[in-house]
């Protein structure tokens, strides 16, 4: 914690986000306006100029509300994408870092077989052919994204499984299941945190960049990604409809990035404290 604590942009972003998330969480119950409720006479407002904070869209929606309900869909769907990849990631990487040979050769190379296509063309080509709703983003953002975990646990249970005490466990007559669960990862939890953390960052700009190109979130649930959609018509006649979700993203991406360094940091033994 207290190397954690040295890195002043990780600091940064965890409160960063937990704000966010209290603010996704809580803030649409305390708001005048609902997502939803239309008031035809503040179309286009810009932020701070009357009763709407953030300004409003072309009908006349409230932009604050929006985004905080956006923001509960956004990191949702970023989390839970996080858990499934991270889920997936770490099974694949420990079978293949113990179990070396054919089934570590045979699952590494269909790991780099995933990695060989681009994911944004993978995750547009499935998206286009699958009923978008949040349940199927969370999946199809999972599906594309827990590669790169398989390659980290993979390294780590590879190089512990030669360590003298999962060699102790052997002897005493371990299951290998019990050898890869309670032994080797958690001797293997610190780069998975970090790849966690990143995986979130990931999730979020995912869900970004296939509900701007329309195949992603629908209306009228909100997303940031199809807030940005939904203002591209508007860039010059009311470019806040496009700012206040791009740096909503910005700030949550950039927030679990540092997030993710400080981590790497804190949980590194070779770095204590003078």
């Amino acid at each position: 914690m207290r190397r954690f604590r040295r890195h002043k942009l990780a600091v940064f972003g965890a409160v960063t986000i937990i704000l966010m998330t209290l603010a996704c969480v809580f803030g649409p119950m305390l708001l005048p306006y609902s997502d939803t409720f239309i008031d035809i006479r503040q179309r286009f407002a810009p932020p701070f100029s009357g009763p709407h904070i953030l300004g409003t869209d072309p009908l006349g929606r409230d932009i604050l509300a929006r985004l905080l309900m956006a923001g509960r869909i956004s990191l949702a769907v970023g989390f839970c994408a996080m858990v499934l990849a991270m889920g997936i990631g770490i099974a694949v990487g420990v079978a293949a870092g113990f179990y070396e040979g054919v089934i570590g050769a045979a699952l590494m190379r269909f790991v780099d077989a995933m990695l060989c296509f681009p994911s944004i063309f993978l995750l547009l080509a499935i998206s286009a052919l699958i009923s978008p709703s949040v349940p199927s983003i969370v999946i199809l953002i999972a599906m594309t994204s827990w590669m790169e975990v398989a390659r980290v646990v993979e390294a780590q249970i590879r190089s512990l499984r030669t360590r003298e005490f999962a060699q102790a466990a052997v002897a005493m007559g371990s299951s290998n299941m019990r050898i890869m669960v309670r032994e080797l990862l958690p001797n293997a939890i610190a780069p998975i945190v970090v790849a966690a953390t990143l995986n979130v960052a990931h999730a979020i700009l995912a869900e970004s960049y296939i509900s701007f190109l329309g195949y992603g979130i629908q209306p009228p649930t909100p997303s940031w990604g199809n807030m940005l959609e939904n203002a591209q018509s508007y860039l010059t006649s009311a470019p806040w409809l496009a700012i206040i979700p791009g740096a909503a993203i910005t700030l949550a991406v950039t927030s679990f990035n540092f997030v993710g360094d400080g981590l790497r940091d804190a949980l590194d033994p070779r770095m204590d404290l003078p």
